[in-house]
């Protein structure tokens, strides 16, 4: 069964992206086309009931960043959000990220019901990190939290759809002062927050549709709620035409152009690391899960490595030990020395029975930022200045009026 859907997923991206043609993709392309028309109305009539304030937004009394994007997956948001707490928790602040944890697993049935009968809330948000331990798998936790609880060891990481109460619970349970939202521009419930975007500079709005024929979530015109405006994967394009036509929909927000920069090497099984250098002339086999697998074996050539074989699944798959080897086995038949995965896919690659028959390692990707970091740097400084602190920030100011925390984006 889960083979069948998988199919049926995959046929319709093809379809969606145009990569599929014939009576039956024609056919899926007009219906979805008009499944689109009927989600634009409910995307225009929600936003239409927060701005007349028939839905509530509340804010939390601290400060709040959301990252987010309006296109379906392939902009890169984990990586930023990763430096963004890093570098907020190296100035000082209190961190916790709140994630909606998308295709993460739901605690077992008596699990929840025990919670229930401890009088706990019906749903709490899901920890994946206190902030010293990892207390979840990526089953539980989902893909981009529990990297981010990895990577991020002073960090709090939550797991909610109600980003507002797990935002509440980081707050009293763990004594935060700084909320980032993870995948959160279209979360309308929490307001008072620096609304970071993000805009694929290679593919901006995809084919200029929404949802489900398009990978749009919002139409364009969406982006004059951002506060800044992040350019990626900005390296050697140019980027007048599409700075002009962004300049069109948000006439305030600043851009800030950023590059994900491959970094290292890690066996996914022992640690090992290798530089990049490692893949100069290298035969290798790429595996993934992800929403652009193009851009990552596109990125594998550019290093140098000659890609043999790869193998795609769909976006947020998790493999069996059976799919690994054979990826590994059928590398290793086409003379690959080793097989290259992502970070995110890295998470869902479970223990092998068997000893590999080649070395099995993810790419190390970070966020580099080219221009505009010095306007970020002042948002932020004037966000964590403004009302929306908190009032555990506003005493410890009282106690050392020198306390305030200069964030480097460095």
């Amino acid at each position: 069964m889960k083979k069948v859907i998988e199919a049926l997923e995959r046929f319709a991206i093809e379809v969606i992206s145009e990569r599929r043609w014939g009576h039956r993709a024609t056919l899926l392309r007009w219906f979805l086309g008009f499944l689109s028309i009927l989600y634009s109305w409910g995307v225009s009539f929600r936003l239409w009931l927060y701005q007349k304030g028939l839905c509530k937004s509340h804010p939390l009394g601290c400060l709040v960043i959301s990252v987010g994007n309006l296109t379906v997956g392939g902009t890169g948001k984990t990586p930023i959000v990763e430096k963004l707490a890093r570098d907020l928790t190296g100035a000082g602040r209190r961190v916790a990220i709140l994630s909606r944890g998308y295709k993460s697993r739901r605690p077992p049935f008596f699990q929840r019901l025990k919670e229930k009968l401890q009088g706990r809330p019906s749903d709490p948000p899901r920890v994946v990190s206190d902030g010293r331990h990892v207390l979840l798998d990526s089953e539980l936790a989902g893909d981009e939290p529990y990297m981010l609880a990895r990577n991020l060891p002073n960090v709090v990481v939550l797991v909610s759809p109600d980003r507002v109460l797990s935002g509440k619970y980081a707050i009293r349970h763990f004594d935060v002062d700084t909320l980032v939202l993870d995948d959160g521009f279209q979360y309308l419930p929490l307001k008072e927050r620096l609304d970071l975007v993000l805009i694929d500079t290679e593919s901006p709005f995809g084919n200029g549709k929404l949802l489900p024929r398009g990978m749009l979530r919002e139409p364009p015109k969406a982006l004059q709620r951002a506060d800044v405006l992040f350019l990626t994967k900005c390296e050697g394009n140019d980027l007048s035409a599409l700075k002009a036509q962004l300049r069109r929909l948000n006439p305030h927000a600043p851009f800030v152009e950023c590059v994900h920069r491959p970094r290292y090497l890690e066996e996914v099984f022992t640690g090992i690391r290798r530089p990049l250098e490692f893949l100069q002339g290298l035969k290798v086999g790429a595996v993934s899960g992800i929403a652009r697998p193009e851009s990552f074996e596109n990125g594998l050539r550019r290093l140098g490595a000659t890609l043999v074989y790869s193998r795609r699944f769909e976006d947020h798959h998790r493999f069996t030990p059976a799919e690994i080897q054979r990826v590994l086995e059928r590398s290793r038949a086409r003379l690959a020395k080793a097989v290259i995965t992502t970070e995110k896919d890295a998470v869902r690659i479970p223990a092998l029975p068997v000893r590999p028959p080649l070395p099995l390692y993810f790419l190390r990707v970070e966020i580099e930022f080219l221009r505009g970091a010095e306007e970020l740097e002042r948002r932020l400084q004037r966000a964590i200045q403004g009302p929306g602190r908190s009032q555990i920030q506003r005493t410890e100011e009282a106690k050392n009026p020198n306390a305030t925390a200069v964030v480097s984006l460095s």
